[in-house]
């Protein structure tokens, strides 16, 4: 199990990382076509659904901004 302070490991299909205001990972995974990526909260668990990269980037970075969860095991 990881601390708040260790990274998670990166998925095969990692694309980006944020990070919360606690330090949770915010990982952006899929593919850089079409609508296929999303991201995944480290922090609260929270996940979005299948968009394009642009978009997804742009939502998990609003998401890190407002999360305050430390880290939580996903999956």
């Amino acid at each position: 199990m990881h601390s708040p302070n260790t990274k998670p490991p990166e998925p095969d299909n990692f694309l980006i990382r944020f990070h919360s205001q606690t330090g949770a990972a915010i990982d952006v995974v899929g593919t850089t076509a079409y609508q296929d990526s999303r991201w995944l909260c480290h922090g609260c668990g929270a996940r979005s659904g299948l968009y394009d990269l642009s978009y997804t980037r742009q939502s998990a970075n609003e998401h890190a901004a407002a999360c305050l969860a430390t880290y939580h095991r996903l999956g």
